[in-house]
């Protein structure tokens, strides 16, 4: 997919955070919470990033999950010594992940929710 393509699918939010490496403010994002289970998939290819069984609630202000789906996610380091979490099939940029979390994985991925899309299982 072109990225002029990708432009035109997202809404110029999604497209600042998801392409520009932007960060939607927090407490906004519909997936702050979990609600329903499913699948977790990038907004811009639809590929399986996390489940619903991985979240939690960190208190942060944006989705929190302890483990991505495997080989779904690809880790960059920054400057600033954060991980930032990017798509593994489309470079897209979903959030970071950082070494605080409550479970026995001890990491929090913190993702904006405009990079997701969830997906409803069919248990």
């Amino acid at each position: 997919m072109d990225e002029e393509t990708i432009k035109n699918k997202l809404t110029p939010e999604q497209y600042k955070v998801l392409r520009q490496k932007g960060t939607e403010r927090p407490f906004t994002g519909k997936y702050v919470h979990k609600t329903e289970d499913g699948n977790y998939v990038c907004m811009v290819c639809g590929q399986a990033l996390f489940s619903s069984d991985a979240q939690f609630d960190s208190g942060t202000g944006w989705p929190s999950f302890d483990k991505p789906i495997e080989g779904s996610v690809e880790y960059h380091q920054e400057s600033d010594g954060r991980t930032e979490i990017i798509c593994a099939n489309c470079g897209s940029h979903l959030g970071h992940v950082f070494d605080d979390g409550p479970t026995k994985t001890g990491k929090r991925y913190c993702i904006n929710s405009v990079c997701l899309d969830l997906k409803n299982s069919t248990k």
